[in-house]
């Protein structure tokens, strides 16, 4: 067990906050992009145990987490309410969810904080230099919801083999992008293809039904990476 100091936090959104750590003691917070860290703390005098995906790519002692507000739940509102200097119980950083073919062409596939691995994994592999293809869809509900946009859409500048496909199911007049859930839009973005990599984070619900429908058109399920929220 190791202890995470809060550095800091951003507002990303209405109720979503991206909040930073660092590790007092070590250089260095080994992992891979697309893993999570596990806190702990003593709530209402029970032990509480939550699991938040790394949203940054690896940076010496310190890392990122993103997550929204949940009135009625435990953790969340601890952390909202956290100052800097505040100190958590931390495992990990843990998980597989991570990319399994650097040189394949990948789609990415996120609703809401789902968001968070992408940003980590994106982050990390266009700066080390990888060339494969690489395609973001974030689907939410209005655009004020869209989790690090700026720095998506910069990336989307940058690097000739990233795009990002942000899409609305609550879009204003003045949206001029995507409209509808994630789901009609991959099948568009798939087409015939089926040596592509489907990595897929989000709640349940979303995360069930893309793989099924990937598995129906015929998909390796090795080619499909899921990683659940609830």
């Amino acid at each position: 067990m190791q202890t995470a100091t809060l550095t800091g936090w951003t507002q990303l959104a209405p109720d979503v906050r991206d909040f930073e750590f660092e590790v007092p003691g070590v250089e260095t917070v080994a992992f891979a992009p697309g893993q999570f860290v596990s806190f702990s703390a003593e709530i209402g005098g029970k032990r509480i145990t939550r699991a938040y995906s790394i949203s940054s790519p690896p940076d010496g002692n310190r890392f990122h987490i993103c997550l929204n507000r949940v009135p009625e739940g435990l953790f969340s509102p601890l952390l909202f309410s956290a100052e800097p200097g505040f100190r958590v119980d931390m495992q990990g950083p843990l998980g597989t969810f991570t990319l399994r073919d650097p040189e394949a062409e990948s789609i990415m596939v996120a609703t809401g904080t789902g968001v968070a691995p992408f940003r980590s994994m994106i982050s990390h592999y266009l700066r080390q230099g990888g060339k494969a293809p690489v395609t973001l869809l974030f689907g939410v509900r209005h655009e004020e919801n869209l989790l690090y946009r700026a720095g998506f859409e910069e990336w989307a500048r940058l690097y000739p083999n990233f795009r990002f496909e942000p899409t609305l199911t609550r879009p204003s007049d003045s949206w001029t992008g995507r409209a509808g859930r994630v789901q009609p839009h991959l099948l568009e973005l798939v087409g015939d293809r089926r040596d592509l990599y489907i990595y897929v984070c989000g709640m349940k619900a979303m995360v069930d039904d893309v793989r099924a429908t990937m598995r129906g058109l015929g998909f390796d399920r090795r080619r499909i990476v899921v990683e659940k929220y609830d």
